[in-house]
């Protein structure tokens, strides 16, 4: 035990500060490649892009791990590419207004569609104003590791993490299949839980907070629902194959 504790030490920081880049950089090329990013969850990048800001303005207080901090300024960076990408490359908007939802499937019952804005100038926005409230709230509160400010980030960035995978699940649930949906995404996803869970249950007790290990451990039961997805569903290319073989030509003599 005492071996794979310092091997799981020495090599989950550099996985976990790799794995923006291994875990969406796939998937971004693939969008940028097809031209679409019909099937892809546009609710990652918000899940994402709004745990990581909070994760970031969580370490003041709670001085967790470094590696963990590099990693969620990574992600920050990396989710911001995958939304231009993936807004640029989104299906034909209809509706009425910049606050209608994208395409119609997608409206939910959002207030104001939210995150289903026509105008990419909403999704920058809420972006910089998130940070803008952060960053006021940390000056004027001077967050300490035991202050209820700094809990409450702590434990809302790591759950809305942990809810990642969700949107993803409703989205293949709805649609039976898991098209626009990346296997690579997925495999990092499930390696990086399985490297999570070591690295935080292995580390010295003070270097991860219990709230990064109960949230992990809910997000790896839910990228584990996903895979099982994934094996019931498939990508969708078998259907698109036979969508595209001609029929058969039957006359009568």
């Amino acid at each position: 035990m005492a071996i794979l504790a310092t091997l799981i030490s020495a090599f989950a920081p550099i996985f976990l500060i790799a794995s923006p880049f291994t875990s969406y950089a796939d998937q971004i090329l693939s969008i940028h490649r097809t031209k679409t990013s019909a099937g892809f969850s546009l609710d990652i990048p918000l899940i994402m892009l709004t745990a990581s800001i909070l994760k970031i303005f969580y370490w003041p207080g709670a001085r967790y791990d470094v590696a963990l901090l590099v990693q969620a300024l990574i992600m920050v960076g990396v989710q911001i590419l995958l939304l231009k990408v993936a807004l640029d490359n989104r299906p034909a908007w209809r509706g009425e207004g910049p606050f209608r939802a994208v395409v119609e499937e997608e409206d939910d019952g959002r207030p104001w569609g939210f995150w289903r804005w026509r105008s990419q100038r909403l999704y920058w926005e809420y972006i910089l104003l998130l940070t803008l409230l952060l960053l006021a709230l940390h000056t004027i509160l001077n967050p300490t590791s035991t202050s209820p400010y700094t809990l409450l980030i702590g434990y809302l960035g790591l759950a809305i993490e942990a809810t990642l995978p969700l949107p993803q699940i409703l989205a293949n649930a709805r649609a039976r299949s898991c098209k626009g949906f990346r296997l690579s995404v997925l495999a990092n996803w499930l390696a990086g839980d399985a490297m999570k869970m070591g690295f935080f249950f292995l580390s010295e007790e003070d270097k991860v907070p219990w709230a990064f290990k109960m949230c992990g451990i809910f997000q790896a039961c839910c990228d584990a629902g996903l895979g099982v997805q994934y094996w019931v569903y498939g990508d969708g290319e078998e259907e698109e194959e036979r969508g595209r073989m001609p029929r058969a030509d039957v006359r009568f003599a």
